[in-house]
């Protein structure tokens, strides 16, 4: 998978691949140049005594190492660039893949492997790539380049390289070969971690509300542990790695030494000849123990490149159509026709044949127990899943047909779960209308009954929210929820259980409020207290996924059982 991915994502980056290429090839041959000038300086100059020869060979040496270094300064900047772009396209790609899923593959994925997948393992293949553009060129044109001029110092000693490159070789390679499957059990390892710690962190109250901490460390440690074992693992195998290679390349040169040393006395070497090869063998062994250490950050990358390619190449079960069908100006009415849903893997169906109609300028509620599909009916108005079965459409549009952004647009959702994000009260206000006004934030403010505590804020409009609101209360943070969608003034205003964490009297102000608001509208209310829809226009009661009953309020007391339970569950008989 990493080749795949490299391919795709390095070809916008031809041109500086092209240029960081020409760059380690100067360096690389400045390097096999500079060993060959030091054996002359021995043998032309300090052998013979010749200080005018040191003089000049010395001065071309020092001007090939500056070549040198600019060169490869300049190359690894360029490396080091060309793959922090890489991973940032590669992050940008995912994060814009998971933008576009459905809630079904969100909850395929899960939201801990989706972060570590768009954050450690697009690393690891920084990482990789960078050490690939760093010695693609330089490391098979030093191993090659090493021999042949180690070949034309002396070739008497090739044997030495015969045998010391295939062992170092072999030996490294074995090591890497055991590596394989613990960075995979890394990277999984990686995942639970996240998620556990995730839970911890998110589900803190209930942790705690239940005395659950031991328990909670326990499983934490577990999937702690497992990660550390796994790392141990590759620890274990990596620190033998370097003890092996410098054996192999001490052994080499004192090898190189010994035998170079009994030509010299016969006179079949010289010196600098010597000292040429020696630095050439080290060059080769050198070239063999970069590539394979690049080679021990191949399988991870692998891995991490295999879960990014996982999550690129999943494409969403909602996506746009071909030739998207334009939704009818004017008011928007919504309709469900004999609906079905399942989600993926379920035994039974959600919802069985649905069939409602929420007109504009009217307010439709949706009731029912616990699990009842009422905010599954609400997903699939939005299209955060396709119906399995049956139509949902929107001025005879079968959202199926329409286009997302325009599908999206004509809703403004108050989710069960209202959530806030990190800025402030403003930002979090102009979500779906960035060109709002002052003037426009308070009177959606007004209307959803959050006016006044975010006039006694320090900063009013411009104070500070926490990620996720964690620094308001439940019922402001739902209130600011109601007015964001206010403020964008959509044509289906969607409530789905939005006003659980508001006291009765609030709940009636806001109502009363958002009626004059919300006039020309279509309103869908998903509620589960009764006082809440009780002046609805059209109630519909959802039983075990399917319609029960329908009509208002005295209608649905007098012809409808599931009704009768729920009002006689909540209210008075004086109030009902």
């Amino acid at each position: 998978m990493l080749i795949p991915l490299l391919r795709r994502h390095l070809a916008p980056y031809r041109m500086q691949i092209g240029v960081l290429l020409v760059l380690q090839l100067i360096s690389t041959l400045a390097s096999l140049y500079l060993p060959s000038l030091n054996g002359r300086i021995i043998d032309e100059g300090v052998a013979v005594g010749n200080t005018g020869q040191i003089i000049n060979l010395g001065g071309v040496m020092l001007i090939f190492s500056f070549v040198q270094i600019a060169v490869t300064v300049a190359a690894t900047y360029i490396a080091a660039r060309t793959a922090s772009s890489v991973a940032r396209d590669l992050r940008g790609n995912v994060f814009s893949q998971v933008r576009s899923y459905s809630a079904r593959e969100v909850g395929q994925f899960g939201a801990p492997t989706l972060i570590s997948r768009s954050t450690n393992d697009v690393t690891q293949v920084q990482n990789v790539t960078f050490m690939a553009l760093a010695m693609m060129v330089t490391v098979p044109i030093m191993m090659f380049g090493g021999i042949i001029m180690a070949l034309r110092e002396d070739r008497q000693l090739a044997w030495l390289m015969v045998v010391a490159v295939p062992l170092l070789a072999i030996t490294v390679g074995s090591i890497i070969f055991r590596m394989i499957p613990q960075f995979g059990i890394m990277q999984k390892s990686v995942d639970w971690v996240n998620r556990v710690l995730r839970e911890q962190i998110t589900g803190v109250r209930v942790v705690r509300a239940f005395v659950r901490e031991d328990q909670e460390e326990a499983r934490f440690a577990e999937a702690n542990t497992q990660y550390t074992g796994a790392a141990l693992a590759v620890g274990k195998l990596m620190a033998m790695v370097f003890p092996l290679v410098m054996l192999i390349l001490n052994g080499s040169t004192v090898a190189a030494l010994w035998f170079g040393a009994h030509r010299i006395e016969s006179g079949d070497m010289q010196i600098g000849a010597l000292t040429a090869f020696m630095a050439y063998l080290l060059f080769v062994l050198m070239s063999v123990m970069m590539a394979t250490f690049m080679a021990t950050m191949i399988p991870r990358a692998s891995v991490s490149a295999g879960r990014i390619m996982e999550v690129l190449d999943t494409q969403s079960t909602v996506v746009d159509p071909a030739n998207p069908k334009p939704i009818p100006s004017g008011p928007v009415e919504v309709e469900f026709h004999s609906v079905e849903f399942n989600y993926p893997g379920a035994e039974s169906a959600v919802l069985r044949n649905v069939s409602l109609t929420a007109h504009p300028g009217q307010t439709t509620a949706i009731v029912g127990s616990t699990g009842a599909g009422k905010s599954t009916a609400i997903s699939l108005i939005t299209r955060l899943y396709d119906v399995t079965g049956g139509v949902v459409t929107l001025n005879g549009v079968d959202l199926r047909e329409a286009s997302l952004d325009e599908v999206w647009s004509k809703a403004g959702i108050v989710p069960q779960k209202p959530y806030l994000f990190t800025g402030t009260v403003a930002s979090n206000l102009r979500y779906g209308n960035p060109h709002a006004t002052d003037e426009d934030l308070w009177e959606a403010l007004r209307i959803a009954q959050g006016d006044d505590f975010v006039r006694e804020m320090s900063e009013g409009l411009e104070s500070h929210i926490a990620q996720g609101g964690t620094n308001v209360s439940g019922g402001q943070r739902q209130r600011l929820a109601i007015a964001r969608a206010l403020v964008k003034k959509p044509d289906v205003y969607i409530f789905d259980d939005s006003f659980s964490a508001l006291d009765v009297a609030t709940d009636a102000r806001l109502r009363a409020a958002l009626a004059s608001h919300t006039a020309g509208a279509t309103v869908i209310v998903v509620a589960q207290r009764v006082s809440t829809i009780i002046d609805a226009d059209q109630i519909i009661v959802l039983e075990d996924g399917e319609v029960v009953g329908r009509g208002r309020h005295a209608d649905l007391l007098e012809s409808c059982s599931t009704y009768q339970e729920i009002v006689e569950s909540q209210l008075t008989a004086e109030v009902a």
